[in-house]
């Protein structure tokens, strides 16, 4: 029996599945897709094998790594619905869809990892929250769920209420940052530096901050104060930037994923 079964290798999948591959081994992970092309690609980038019937992944992994669609739940429910056995995991990062609606597909004895990730994982920098189920789950299993999060960047456990407010703080965020790099670049375009040169300026910025903020462990505030000179040229940007709404439109952005996330869930 393989460790770790992938359903789904799309956006969030496939970065997941690379990491393991170099965590486990190419003969510890497996996968399926909705469509025999897909998977094909798939061997073709990554050299693992798939498994064409859904039924058949079951049989052959420990872990079970939920990554579909929302929409795609139901009929993937259906499949795993009786065929779980008790040493099994099912690893979910469906968004909006909680422990308990899981376990009222697959049965309440299921065990469930509920996960967040977020696109950084693509480059081993992804962001991910964790919660389990109430059941009982081994320190091994524990190591193995970690051993995985851990492949593909970082993970913080919390309790599962605080699931819709991860989606906010990390897993739709990468967007806003995307935005804002590519306006900061614009704006350097504005005034003649090339725009592949803007690109490079303006992410390493990001970059380089985000590792001040983890590195330092100082508040962002005094992170920023810190290059803030009296009546220099930062502070009329920061100025600017207030005058604009820019962090109540951050934190608009942020309300408006949360209310999103609850909706999913009717």
């Amino acid at each position: 029996m393989k460790k770790i079964g992938f359903i789904g290798i799309g956006n969030m999948g496939y970065p997941m599945l690379c990491g393991a591959i170099q965590s486990f081994g190419m003969d510890e992970v497996t996968y399926t897709s909705a469509t025999l092309k897909h998977m094909q690609e798939m061997k073709e980038k990554t050299g693992v094998d798939y498994i064409i019937e859904l039924e058949e992944l079951i049989q052959n992994c420990q872990i079970l790594v939920l990554a579909v669609k929302p929409q795609q739940l139901e009929e993937v429910a259906k499949k795993l619905e009786g065929h779980l056995k008790k040493e099994q995991i099912v690893v979910s990062c469906i968004v909006s869809v909680t422990i308990k609606d899981i376990k009222q597909r697959l049965g309440e004895k299921t065990r469930i990892v509920r996960i967040m990730p977020n696109t950084p994982a693509m480059v081993k920098e992804g962001m991910t929250e964790l919660c389990y189920s109430d059941d009982e789950f081994t320190k091994e299993e524990q190591t193995i769920i970690e051993k995985l999060l851990d492949s593909f960047g970082h993970f913080c456990m919390i309790p599962e209420k605080l699931m819709d407010a991860a989606v906010c703080a990390s897993g739709s965020s990468p967007a806003y940052v995307y935005l804002f790099i590519e306006a900061l670049a614009d704006s350097a375009v504005k005034y003649g530096i090339p725009r592949k040169t803007a690109y490079e300026m303006a992410a390493q910025t990001v970059l380089g901050a985000a590792k001040m903020v983890l590195e330092t462990e100082l508040h962002p505030g005094i992170l920023k104060d810190a290059v803030c000179s009296p009546g220099g040229t930062t502070i009329a940007g920061v100025s600017a930037l207030e005058q604009n709404g820019f962090r109540s439109a951050i934190i608009a952005a942020t309300d408006a994923c949360y209310q999103r996330a609850i909706q999913l869930k009717e």
